[in-house]
């Protein structure tokens, strides 16, 4: 008699879960246990779970490391592109300014009905508005961050991070994936400090 099939969940041929990959994302990205139940729909528990299991699969002892672990999902675009790192590093324009609200309900209005910007899209407690080709990013409250960052447009957010790394910049966490619209286009970040100690990034938008 031929052998059983295995059961359980099938392979993936990545070193994370889709599960994993997401919760890794949203923690390369600051945001608490909590914070990241909330946004995906599962409990603070499974959260923990994953962050445990992705540790464990990569080597990892501290969820710091995890925050700047450069590891690719092989199912997104940027996986599929070269990259190249280069000592020449072109800052694009501004692509996106981020600011904290209290309440996203009242600004989404306020901003939308009273300054007149165009509404692009919105999604749980995060709002996106075009300012002449300029994103505003508006968040309720989320963490303790409250100043407003500047996200300037890269080509290849990898290089971009390597590139300014050896510049001597410090980075709060490593290039990842934030978002993929319904399109396929995936929008990637990566935070780092100025000078002075105030929150910056680079951000790319890629396509298939």
């Amino acid at each position: 008699m031929a052998s059983e099939r295995q059961r359980g969940r099938p392979p993936h041929d990545d070193v994370l879960t889709p599960a994993e990959w997401r919760v890794a994302e949203a923690v390369r990205h600051g945001l608490s246990n909590p914070e990241i139940a909330r946004r995906q729909g599962v409990s603070t528990d499974a959260v923990k779970y994953h962050v445990a299991n992705a540790l464990q699969k990569l080597g990892l002892s501290r969820r710091a490391e995890l925050r700047h672990w450069t590891g690719i999902r092989r199912d997104s675009n940027l996986f599929k592109k070269e990259s190249t790192v280069t000592d020449t590093l072109n800052l694009g324009p501004i692509a996106q300014l981020s600011r904290t609200v209290r309440d996203i309900e009242a600004s989404r209005t306020w901003y939308r009905d009273v300054l007149g910007l165009q509404h692009m899209y919105s999604f749980g407690n995060l709002a996106f508005f075009d300012c002449a080709g300029i994103r505003l990013f508006l968040s309720e409250g989320e963490g303790s961050q409250t100043e407003s960052i500047i996200y300037f447009k890269v080509d290849d957010v990898r290089s971009a991070h390597v590139t300014l790394a050896s510049r001597g910049v410090e980075f709060l966490d490593a290039p990842h994936m934030i978002h993929r619209h319904q399109d396929g286009t995936e929008e990637w970040m990566a935070a780092f400090k100025d000078n002075e100690g105030r929150p910056l990034a680079i951000m790319a938008q890629v396509r298939s």
